[in-house]
């Protein structure tokens, strides 16, 4: 299998499981405290229980993979035959998991693996749109670079929108500044938030929560109105508020077609607290 290109990335990326195999992408988790115990993302821990520990006042706190871990997965890639690795990780300016995978990409180099690293500047199926086309690309016989640059336009041309009950769970994480948390939970305002540059700012604030699931689809159906796209719903504890928004979203975007609603992972879930709703929208033609 030479010259085989094969696309790594981790767990925020929320892909769905047969989608991820079937490709062969090979997701490595980030770590999330609870109790003490530091537990794997997906395969220990996800994002239910996340949110009932939240609702219990419990503390939850992330960290990134370790450069070691990420040196490992790389290492065992080749040897089952591949010679270029395509990583693409969550936003550098939210974790540092992008920084552990370049540690481990010089680390393995020497060793004639070829790794791409993307900091996809996204988050979720942001990451995870960017990810499967890359390994379809990849298994089409794509080049390391094209591969890298397809997965990085992918990312970057993702538009992520998301509404939250509290700012509270992104104040605690360092996620968003203290005056805008004390902003967002004033006078029961509920805030809107988007994803600029790979961090997370204030699109709007308004006083209900109907109000604000409305505004969200405005915003995701204008941007879902421009063209081929791909579209994904998160949530953390709210799935019939997250299939009202696919409902609403492929209401006001005829032809629209399926849209992937799932609940985000133990990472991501513990930042944005339960009750969230995000939706990713994915240009197809990137």
């Amino acid at each position: 299998m030479a010259g085989r290109v094969v696309v790594v990335t981790d767990s925020t990326a929320y892909l769905p499981a047969q989608a991820a195999e079937d490709l062969g992408i090979t997701v490595v988790p980030l770590q999330v405290t609870l109790e003490d115990q530091s537990l794997a993302e997906g395969s220990e821990i996800n994002g239910e229980r996340v949110a009932r520990a939240l609702q219990a006042g419990q503390n939850v706190t992330t960290s990134r993979p370790s450069p070691e871990a990420f040196a490992q997965t790389y290492r065992r890639l080749a040897e089952d035959g591949a010679t270029a690795v395509v990583s693409v990780h969550l936003s550098g300016d939210m974790s540092g998991t992008v920084d552990s995978a370049r540690l481990a990409a010089r680390e393995v180099s020497p060793a004639g693996l070829d790794v791409h690293v993307v900091d996809s500047r996204s988050m979720g199926m942001g990451i995870g749109f960017a990810a499967l086309a890359a390994a379809r690309l990849a298994r089409a016989g794509g080049t390391p670079g094209a591969v890298a640059q397809l997965a990085e336009r992918r990312s970057l041309n993702a538009s992520i929108y998301f509404y939250v009950d509290t700012l509270e769970y992104l104040k605690r994480g360092g996620r968003i500044g203290a005056a805008q948390a004390w902003l967002g939970s004033a006078l029961t305002i509920k805030p809107l938030l988007y994803l600029v540059d790979g961090r997370l700012e204030r699109l709007d604030r308004v006083r209900t929560t109907e109000r604000a699931i409305s505004r969200l689809v405005e915003v995701a159906a204008l941007d879902a109105k421009e063209g081929d796209v791909e579209v994904a719903i998160h949530h953390l504890a709210a799935p019939a508020r997250a299939q009202d928004v696919a409902g609403r979203l492929q209401e006001q975007v005829p032809g629209l077609g399926d849209v992937m609603v799932s609940e985000v992972g133990a990472v991501v879930g513990a930042h944005v607290g339960p009750g969230t709703v995000g939706v990713v929208v994915s240009p197809i033609d990137g």
